[in-house]
């Protein structure tokens, strides 16, 4: 997920590069191959259409290719691949790419507080079909202390 969650963010130019790194595996041609691949995906989330649908395929493609290169690789290689890919969710993470939220929703990389007081609604998203009636008159109630 973290490779398609880069694409489009500051983190991608990095991202994208360690990744062809990784599964070039020292080949130049494979990695401006896996390149390609990387760009046409970032083409496609660019694009119109279904990003959801877009980002599951790109997850998809992305998470097999990572894992044959796991099991293609010998117990102490595939020690050296996890630690690169440790590495570049981390590089990603720092970018602050894998918070994200969809139409309508709210996305944090931390807490959310939300609250309401005398009698008001209040969300981090709210969506109201046919309006929204509060009885009165609403009883004070203390105020929370601390």
């Amino acid at each position: 997920m973290a490779v398609v969650q880069a694409a489009g963010t500051d983190a991608w130019t990095s991202v994208r590069r360690a990744v062809a790194r990784l599964l070039g595996r020292g080949d130049a041609e494979q990695e401006a191959a896996e390149l390609m691949r990387l760009d046409q995906m970032q083409a496609a989330l660019a694009g119109d259409g279904d990003s959801t649908g877009q980002r599951g395929r790109w997850e998809g493609v992305w998470q097999t290719r990572l894992e044959v290169l796991l099991e293609a690789v010998e117990a102490q290689e595939r020690l050296d691949v996890v630690q690169q890919l440790t590495e570049m969710v981390a590089l990603a993470r720092a970018e602050g790419v894998g918070v994200q939220a969809g139409p309508g929703g709210v996305a944090a990389g931390g807490d959310v507080r939300v609250s309401a007081e005398g009698g008001s609604v209040a969300g981090a998203v709210v969506r109201v079909e046919g309006g929204v009636q509060l009885a009165g008159p609403l009883p004070l109630t203390q105020r929370r202390q601390g």
